[in-house]
């Protein structure tokens, strides 16, 4: 197997900055994961107790110079169409208040949440409190004012946290997840609880499988997968009812929903966020991370999220994050585009064949960032690649999550609704399919840092499986639209990935993209008269008490 070789980069004119995935952080992740997938086969791997409040910030992160793309960034007639960017730019030259924006956002929510069904709890009160106490301060970070959206499994001090399941439904945490707390303590806004799949299974549903959130682009057709579990955060974002949010992925449940509706959203490196006070679903695959407008909103929204955290192990010897924005900070000479620093983009086999509008939407994208300066190569994929990343291998990853919820499986299982299955199927693995499944997953991850990156540091992908299982970062975005059956348009996503600690190449990818798009910037059609009558026709949100009083459980 070809090992790399190359020894820490340094500043060049083509790359005038050294960036943390080069040099030995291959090596490093290695070993990383190797600790953290041995410590699971042994069993001493136990998610952080829930027994104190979480590491809020220890560096909120100021705010320094103009915001990328906000440089211009001007007040209009509807608020809720700035980004974190513009919005940020607004407030800190005092010609935006935070109370205005929240309001803004309220009244939308008012308006539309009834069709959307973003959230599990809105919080206007305590959103336009806290707006009113940070406009009589000075905006020292990108984050001063902004009103963001918190998916349901991060622990909100005071504030119900349910994941959307029965076995949570009366919970209230006593403090902030460390996620949340970084947020608030960078001056983030929270508007609300956004809805997910139950437990972080499926696309948002109640906990008995009837759908709740509807994808912001096709607002009349609750069919339209709208991306999960992440669902509520990703259409609350869309639907401009909050400016950005925040998510969980262990199987594609920030990256999806992004997608699917016309976002931009990351999946850091496992370890690179904390996930302290977030209701678990697997120890080494679980990860938080931002789900935004474009890339620079990502950037912002990872800055305060990103950190070694002492109430989560998983984040200890994480490279210190670097400043994200600077990724995002795209050069222009001559009316062209030129990215931050070297980006080397991997394209798959058979990425562009065919002509539907998938295909098409890709090929113009490939061509779209080799103008803008990203090369591009052909890569192969390692032997075996089908087989390490197949459903039979796969499918053993799914013991872990029994490890949190063994109590629960014991006391009734009817709390875990419709979920229950998916539990019940990852309760019956075999414990050597389960270490066998730990050893070919470092098998996999030598082959993606050895093999699949050998020349290039950047690789496209059309599944989240084999980045996901490895903890690798992914990126979504927004690459063009395709029509769906009744005519309507639909966002097209593009997926790629990422070496570990490469969110500043990421980043910096999207954004030299999105300099030369405006896909990003399309808005969704308004949800009609037809939306609000579709909604209340539909099926309301069940109650544990309403499901044994009718003798369904």
């Amino acid at each position: 197997m070809t090992r790399e070789t190359t020894p820490v980069t340094t500043a060049t004119e083509e790359n005038p900055v050294a960036l943390a995935d080069e040099g030995p952080a291959r090596r490093r992740f290695l070993a990383y994961m190797g600790s953290l997938t041995a410590a699971a086969a042994a069993g001493t791997a136990v998610v952080a107790a829930s027994t104190g409040p979480a590491h809020a910030d220890p560096n909120p992160k100021p705010l320094t110079g103009p915001l990328p793309g906000a440089e211009d960034a001007k007040l209009g007639s509807d608020l809720t169409e700035l980004t974190v960017a513009e919005a940020a730019t607004l407030i800190r030259a005092r010609k935006l208040s935070p109370v205005d924006l929240v309001d803004a956002y309220l009244a939308r929510i008012e308006k539309h949440e009834p069709t959307y069904q973003a959230f599990n709890t809105v919080l206007a009160d305590a959103a336009r409190k806290r707006a009113r106490e940070l406009a009589k301060e000075p905006a020292h970070n990108a984050l001063h004012g902004i009103p963001l959206g918190i998916k349901d499994n991060y622990y909100t001090q005071g504030v119900k946290t349910t994941a959307n399941s029965l076995l949570f439904k009366d919970f209230v945490p006593d403090y902030d997840a460390t996620c949340v707390a970084r947020l608030k303590a960078n001056g983030g806004i929270v508007l609300g609880k956004t809805q997910m799949g139950p437990l972080a299974t499926t696309r948002a549903t109640d906990p008995f499988g009837v759908v709740t959130s509807v994808n912001a682009w096709t607002p009349d057709d609750p069919r339209t997968n709208p991306g999960g579990s992440s669902t509520g955060s990703a259409t609350a974002v869309a639907g401009r009812l909050v400016t950005s949010s925040i998510g969980t992925q262990t199987g594609g449940s920030i990256t999806n929903p992004s997608n699917a509706q016309n976002l931009t959203g990351l999946k850091p490196t496992l370890g690179r966020c904390s996930v302290y006070g977030v209701i678990p679903l697997t120890y080494t695959r679980d990860h938080t991370g931002p789900l935004a407008r474009d890339a620079v909103d990502a950037a912002i929204m990872l800055q305060a999220l990103a950190g070694a955290d002492p109430h989560d192990p998983r984040t200890g010897g994480v490279p210190r994050p670097p400043d994200y924005l600077r990724a995002t900070r795209v050069e222009r000479r001559g009316g062209r585009v030129k990215p931050p620093f070297a980006l080397r983009l991997g394209v798959l086999p058979g990425y562009t064949s065919g002509t539907s509008a998938t295909a098409r939407a890709r090929a113009a994208m490939l061509d779209e960032m080799a103008n803008a300066g990203v090369r591009i190569k052909e890569v192969s994929l390692p032997d075996e690649w089908d087989f390490l990343t197949g459903s039979s291998i796969t499918t053993a990853s799914a013991a872990e999550r029994c490890e949190t919820f063994m109590e629960f499986l014991r006391r009734d299982v009817r709390g875990f609704g419709v979920s229950l299955n998916s539990w019940l199927r990852s309760l019956f693995v075999p414990g050597h399919d389960y270490v066998t499944w730990l050893r070919l997953r470092m098998l996999l991850l030598e082959k993606i840092l050895f093999e699949l990156f050998r020349d290039v540091n950047l690789v496209v992908q059309t599944s989240v499986t084999p980045f996901d299982l490895v903890g690798c970062p992914l990126i979504g975005f927004p690459i063009g639209f395709s029509q769906n059956a009744d005519g309507l348009d639909v966002p097209i996503g593009a997926l790629v990935g990422g070496l570990p600690y490469g969110e500043e190449r990421l980043l910096g990818l999207a954004a030299t993209y999105q300099a030369t798009t405006d896909w990003h910037k399309r808005r969704p059609p308004e949800p009609s008269a037809a939306s609000a009558r579709i909604a209340a026709a539909r099926r309301p949100r069940v109650t544990a008490e309403e499901v044994v009083a009718a003798g369904l459980l």
